[in-house]
């Protein structure tokens, strides 16, 4: 701009030169569709864990497996010495016997008193003893069958096997041992590892659309590994938990993984990721672009002539190091990306491949 000025010594001319363009980094709005994600940090838990204890007293005879070795559903885990609930169940057996010849004797005097008392012959007061202690032997009958049952089930005890297919822990038991029944120490922890589960919270404001989505379908989620943060696990939401924690102001979830190649193990953090839709020709910007002024986020837009203008935007969804912009910016349009700190409503910029 050229400015002309009088002075004392006569009419002399000053030239006042624009301020020099501001160099940044730019990148255009773009569209296309994304999923709309809420990342967590997730906790890897086994899909089921069972403490394995013994039901019955026993000396530890046999063990066969080795701690950290995958077991079957059914597979053989422990034998406890078998011959003391077996002799307990041999003494019921013959108790059962013994009381059955018994049995059979007041049945036959309950029939000899009844035929005596009928034809006249015989007193009720006999016939009433003799009722009544064919009665008391039948009780006693069933009360030897049911320990006879008793004896067989502790017998069967001593058997001690894997009730789901799992991962066995440490070893807490060694042959030789005396097992109590029901200890606080558990045998041996079995942890079912396939499936498995990431559990992860997410706020309570994000419940409703959760909700909302799950409803329609199933929702996926996805398990990162922080040191390997191209490689995740696929699985699917499977739990919504019954109530918020107030606490925290969160609430639980799981996601249910099939676990195949065993990378997830009880324990582990993981990112999680629970994709709830997908936003179809979603305009996105780098993140990095997006500024906060008292009135809220805005970005800097580039017109045709190379100026820029504060522009106020409603941002939504963030994949990856992009930002979904809701309202605002229209596809296409450049935005700043850096260098936002030099500058003005209105300041020329110059486009720089980098700073």
């Amino acid at each position: 701009m050229l400015m002309l000025a009088d002075g004392c010594g006569g009419n002399k001319s000053t030239v006042a030169t624009a301020p020099p363009p501001v160099p940044v980094l730019v990148a255009k709005a773009v569209e296309r569709t994304v999923p709309n994600q809420l990342h967590e940090i997730g906790t890897v838990e086994a899909f089921s864990t069972v403490d394995i204890k013994a039901r019955v007293e026993g000396h530890l005879v046999a063990i066969h497996f080795k701690e950290g070795e995958d077991v079957s559903k059914g597979e053989l885990l422990f034998n406890l010495d078998p011959r003391p609930a077996q002799a307990a169940l041999l003494q019921a057996e013959a108790n059962l016997a013994k009381d059955k010849a018994q049995a059979d004797q007041a049945v036959t005097d309950e029939k000899r008193f009844a035929y005596l008392l009928k034809e006249g012959v015989g007193s009720r007061e006999q016939y009433d003893q003799a009722h009544a202690a064919a009665g008391a032997m039948r009780a006693t009958l069933a009360a030897d069958r049911a320990a006879i049952d008793n004896a067989r089930l502790n017998f069967q005890y001593t058997v001690i096997r894997s009730p789901i297919d799992g991962r066995t822990g440490d070893l807490k038991s060694h042959i030789g041992d005396l097992i109590k029944p029901d200890a606080d120490t558990p045998m041996v922890t079995i942890t079912q590892i396939q499936p498995i589960y990431v559990d992860f919270s997410i706020p309570e404001k994000d419940l409703p659309e959760v909700q909302r989505n799950i409803a329609a379908r199933e929702l996926e989620v996805d398990a990162v590994f922080p040191s390997a943060p191209q490689e995740a696990e696929h699985g699917v939401l499977s739990f919504v938990d019954n109530s918020v924690n107030t606490a925290t102001g969160t609430i639980l979830l799981k996601g249910l993984f099939q676990n195949e190649n065993r990378r997830l193990w009880p324990g582990q953090f993981v990112n999680a990721t629970l994709t709830l839709n997908r936003i179809p020709k979603a305009v996105l910007i780098p993140s990095q672009a997006i500024q906060t002024g008292q009135q809220g986020p805005f970005v800097f837009v580039v017109d045709g002539n190379m100026k820029v203008q504060p522009r106020p935007i409603v941002s939504g969804a963030i994949f990856n190091t992009e930002t979904v912009i809701a309202s605002g910016l229209s596809a296409g349009e450049t935005v700043v990306t850096d260098g936002q700190l030099r500058l003005a409503p209105g300041a020329t910029v110059k486009i720089r491949s980098s700073l």
